[in-house]
């Protein structure tokens, strides 16, 4: 009964009041209960643009502009929005009194969901242990993660579901040494991520939601054991390192259990999630554009900047949200407090006024490492140089090793509105090419 009335609460009365709105034309409405707009949100992002830089709707704002996009991200006058605290006060209520005590990635003491001092503390702490040097010493990693899964591949030609098989694999692994994740528990990891993945979503239906608390429930009992493991017997991996400072740190660093928890349960989570559709939607439009393939074959040194074209091309995060502290005018309008504004990344990383014919996959394109997929501001994505070597590398040494791979079936998208990504994605290899070190 419990978990009905929080569904009610933070789903289910805003999927029925998103319905009526749907119907009527309202775009934020339409984000939530349009299918078609969840299925392909390409022409949502034209007809969203279209009606201005900043668009109203009934509960808040829409933008797909790059420039006030780039602005609201880096803003003091804006702050993240905590999952359930713009809901109508009596919704917002019975929410409080109806939600469970599992951590929750939009809800503090996520990195997500709070703002400074809390912010940078938990920030410090992480960029304490996850340096640049760190994370350039795991490219070697990746290269060799990347060619034992390929290997396995080679072994057994034919049709695969890539997405099962390789790009949910690399990145689980990576992140898994990392947090010193043992091997035998990399498979939950994978499944805890599926359930879960829908958690950054508003408006779930009842089964989805109830997946959702089937995952972050079966994730927080894990994790917990998995610090406690860690404590009794450190290695030297860096979750090992990211508790030591955590407890015995300065003032500034400290975290109490909670707030460990939370921090180490995003990183892991946002560690594999997003790379897994970077991945995936990296194959599936190389696929479509065999040229731009035999280009990379030809100059490999392109691989960085395809990786930006197709993070900007198909953000793996499609929408963040601003909530106003203050009087503010954006695009000439004013946002008052409390006014809640989406940010639609993946439409602003397609805008004209910054991205010459913005719908082509231009693997050469100047200016593609401007997309905000990564958002920006103080919450810049941490793991951004990790997710850029893993699609570099693991997209590069998939098609040397398969250089005749096809698509071999329509593949079926994430049922997620937040997440986009493939959840399989069926191809041929065909013949496996000998590995060329590099």
């Amino acid at each position: 009964m419990r978990q009905r009335l929080h569904w009610l609460a933070l789903h289910g009365f805003i999927r029925g009041i998103a319905s009526i709105g749907a119907r009527r034309g309202d775009l934020q409405a339409r984000l939530i209960a349009d299918p078609a707009v969840m299925a392909d949100p390409a022409p949502f992002y034209q007809e969203l643009r279209a009606r201005g830089p900043l668009v109203r709707s009934r509960t808040g704002y829409l933008t797909a502009d790059h420039r006030i996009a780039h602005e609201l991200l880096r803003s003091d006058d804006f702050r993240v929005l905590s999952i359930g605290s713009n809901l109508p006060a009596p919704m917002r209520w019975l929410e409080r009194r109806a939600r469970d005590n599992l951590l929750h990635p939009l809800r503090p003491p996520s990195l997500l969901a709070v703002e400074p001092p809390e912010h940078t503390r938990y920030r410090k702490t992480v960029s304490a242990v996850f340096t640049p040097r760190a994370v350039a010493a795991l490219r070697d990693r990746v290269e060799q993660t990347a060619a034992t899964l390929l290997d396995e591949l080679a072994d057994q030609p034919g049709v695969v579901d890539i997405v099962a098989r390789y790009c949910s694999q690399l990145p689980v692994a990576i992140i898994s040494d990392i947090l010193g994740v043992p091997e035998r528990d990399r498979r939950h990891i994978l499944e805890f991520g599926e359930l879960a993945a829908p958690s950054l979503d508003i408006g779930l239906t009842w089964p989805q939601y109830q997946r959702v608390q089937e995952g972050l429930a079966g994730f927080n009992f894990w994790l917990v054991e998995h610090l406690r493991q860690l404590r009794r017997a450190p290695g030297e991996d860096l979750m090992s390192q990211l508790i030591q400072a955590a407890e015995n740190g300065a003032v500034d660093t400290h975290l109490d259990e909670t707030e460990l928890q939370a921090i180490a349960g995003l990183v892991l989570a946002a560690g594999f999630e997003t790379t897994v559709n970077l991945l995936g939607i990296g194959i599936h439009l190389l696929l479509d554009a065999p040229e731009h393939v035999q280009t990379l074959g030809q100059r490999p040194q392109l691989w960085p900047n395809a990786v930006e074209e197709i993070l900007r091309l198909e953000s793996p995060v499609q929408l963040t949200a601003r909530v106003a502290l203050t009087d503010t005018e954006v695009a000439g309008t004013v946002i008052k407090p409390g006014e809640l504004v989406l940010i639609y990344l993946a439409a602003a990383n397609r805008d004209p006024a910054v991205f010459v014919d913005p719908q082509r996959f231009d693997i050469e394109r100047a200016n593609a490492n401007r997309h905000l997929a990564f958002s920006g501001g103080r919450h810049f994505c941490l793991g951004a140089a990790l997710a850029r070597a893993e699609g570099e590398v693991g997209l590069r040494t998939f098609f040397d090793r398969f250089p005749d791979v096809r698509l071999a079936g329509v593949g079926s998208r994430r049922d997620t509105l937040i997440l986009r990504g493939w959840s399989t994605l069926p191809v041929a290899l065909g013949p496996a090419r000998s590995m060329v070190t590099r």
